[in-house]
C-alpha cells in the first residue's frame, strides 16, 4: 500500500484510490470477521461451553439471545461514535471503533467457561458482545462514508462496495478458521481450547487495521464541511428534527438484507448440525461456499447498478428474494446437495442486495449528519431483521415447520419492497 499523495505546497494530503478502498476493506473485514467467529462459536461452541444447565436446544436458544445483544448495542455505537464521526472526523472515529472492537473479541477468547465460574461466564460473553455491537455499530458507517465521501462522480455505488466485501470475507475468514482448526484438532479439544485460537488472534488482524486506519487522511467531504463549518452540534438531536421519514424508510429498506443474511448463516449452522446431525467440518463448508457465492455477486450488483441504477437492481433482488422463500423448505427439507443449493442461492442473493445498501442508506442523509444518520439506519435494521432472525427461525422450524421459516423471509421482503417504492429516486 502507497502512503498519501502529497499535493502541491498549500493544499492537504490527498488519499489514492488504493488507500480508500483498502482502509474501507480491510477495517470492515476485521470487524465481521470478530462479529463472525462469535455468531460460528455460538452454535459450535458457546451451548455447550457457557449454557450446560439447559437441555440442547434450550442451550442453543439461549445462545442466540447473547448473540442478539450485540444488534441492540450497535445502534448505541451509531450514536456515540457517530456523534464523534460526524463532529470530529471520520478517521479518528473508525480507529477508535476497530479497537472497541477488537478489544472485546480478545476477551472473549480469554474468559472462563461455566464449569469455571458458574453464571459469572454468560455473563462476561454478554458483556464481551454488547462490546462487539457498540463497536461495528460505529465502524460500518464510518467505513461506508471513507469510501463513498472519496468517490468520483458516478462512482459511488462502486466505491460504496469495497466496504461490504468485508462482510463475505470476515465470514469466509470466520468459518475457514473453524474449519482448519477441526482438521487438525479433535471437536473435544475444539470445545476444550481450540475455539480461544480465532478470537485471540483477531489481535493480529486488529493491528493490521489499525496500521492501515492510521495512514489515511480526512475525507474531502467532510474537511468541506469542516472550512465551510457546515458541522452541526448534536446530529442525533438534527437527525430525529430533521430525517425521520430517512430514517424510518431505511430501517426496512435494509430488512429483508438481514434477515436474509442471518437465515442463511447462523440458523443455517444451527440447523445443520443440530437438526440435520450434519459434521461441523462439513457444515462449515457449506457456511464457505456460501460466503464465497456472497463475495462474487457483490461487485457484480455494483456493475449493475452503475449501468441501470441502484434502486432498480434493489427493486429486482428483493422481488428475487421474496421468489426464493418458496424454495426454502424445498431444499432444505432434502438432500445435503439441496442445502448446498440453498446457501448458495440465499449468499448469492446476499450480495445483490447488501453491495448497494450502504450507498442507498447514506444518501438521503446531508454530509454534516451522514455517520450518524447511515449508522443509524443500519442498525435499527439490524434489530428488527437480524437480532432475532435465528432464534426465530430455529423456533419456526421447530414449531411449525421449515415452511415458515420461508414466509418469515417473505414477509421480510414485502416490507421491505413496499418501503423501496416509498422511498424517493434520490433516497436509496
Amino acid at each position: 500500500m502507497t502512503t498519501a499523495q502529497i499535493e502541491p505546497t498549500g493544499t492537504k494530503p490527498v488519499n489514492s484510490p488504493a488507500q480508500v478502498l483498502v482502509a474501507s476493506l480491510i477495517g470492515t473485514t476485521i470487524e465481521f470477521f470478530d462479529f463472525y467467529v462469535y455468531t460460528t462459536a455460538a452454535v459450535l461452541v458457546f451451548p455447550t461451553l457457557f449454557f450446560p444447565t439447559s437441555d440442547p436446544t434450550s442451550a442453543l436458544l439461549q445462545s442466540f439471545a447473547t448473540f442478539s445483544l450485540a444488534f441492540f448495542a450497535r445502534p448505541i455505537g451509531a450514536m456515540v461514535f457517530g456523534h464523534f464521526g460526524d463532529r470530529v472526523g471520520r478517521k479518528a472515529t473508525l480507529v477508535a471503533a476497530l479497537l472497541t472492537m477488537g478489544i472485546s473479541t480478545v476477551l472473549i477468547g480469554c474468559l472462563p467457561s461455566y464449569a469455571q465460574i458458574g453464571v459469572w461466564a454468560p455473563f462476561l460473553l454478554s458483556l464481551c458482545r454488547f462490546g462487539q455491537g457498540l463497536g461495528l455499530g460505529g465502524e460500518w458507517g464510518g467505513a461506508v462514508l471513507l469510501a463513498t465521501e472519496n468517490a468520483p462522480e458516478g462512482k459511488r455505488s462502486w466505491y460504496g462496495m469495497f466496504p461490504q466485501l468485508g462482510a463475505p470475507l470476515g465470514l469466509l475468514l470466520s468459518s475457514g478458521a473453524f474449519w482448519i482448526l477441526l482438521h487438525f484438532i479433535s471437536q473435544e479439544a475444539l470445545l476444550s481450547w481450540g475455539w480461544r485460537i480465532p478470537f485471540i488472534a483477531s489481535l493480529v488482524l486488529i493491528m493490521v487495521g489499525l496500521w492501515v486506519r492510521l495512514s489515511i487522511t480526512e475525507t474531502p467531504e467532510f474537511q468541506q464541511a469542516i472550512d465551510k463549518e457546515e458541522r452541526v452540534k448534536v446530529p442525533l438531536v438534527d437527525i430525529f428534527a430533521r430525517h425521520k421519514r430517512s430514517l424510518f424508510l431505511g430501517t426496512f429498506v435494509a430488512l429483508v438484507t438481514f434477515v436474509l443474511f442471518y437465515i442463511g448463516s447462523a440458523w443455517l449452522l444451527s440447523y445443520n448440525t443440530k437438526v440435520r446431525q450434519i459434521p461441523y467440518i462439513d457444515a462449515l463448508e457449506i457456511q464457505i461456499l456460501g460466503s464465497l457465492a456472497f463475495g462474487l455477486f457483490i461487485p457484480l450488483s455494483a456493475k449493475l447498478a452503475e449501468r441501470f441504477g441502484r434502486r432498480e437492481v434493489l427493486i429486482g433482488t428483493t422481488i428475487a428474494i421474496a421468489l426464493f422463500s418458496f424454495l426454502l423448505p424445498v431444499l432444505m427439507g432434502g438432500s445435503e446437495a439441496g442445502i448446498f443449493v440453498f446457501a448458495a442461492l440465499a449468499m448469492a442473493l446476499m450480495g445483490m442486495t447488501y453491495a448497494l445498501i450502504g450507498t442507498a442508506l447514506a444518501a438521503p442523509f446531508p454530509t454534516s449528519v451522514r455517520y450518524t444518520g447511515s449508522s443509524l439506519t443500519f442498525n435499527f435494521a439490524g434489530i428488527f431483521g437480524a437480532s432475532l432472525a435465528p432464534y426465530a427461525a430455529t423456533w419456526l422450524q421447530k414449531t411449525y415447520g421449515l415452511s415458515h421459516v420461508g414466509y418469515y423471509l417473505l414477509a421480510a421482503a414485502l416490507i421491505t419492497l413496499l418501503c423501496i417504492f416509498a422511498s424517493g429516486k434520490d433516497e436509496v
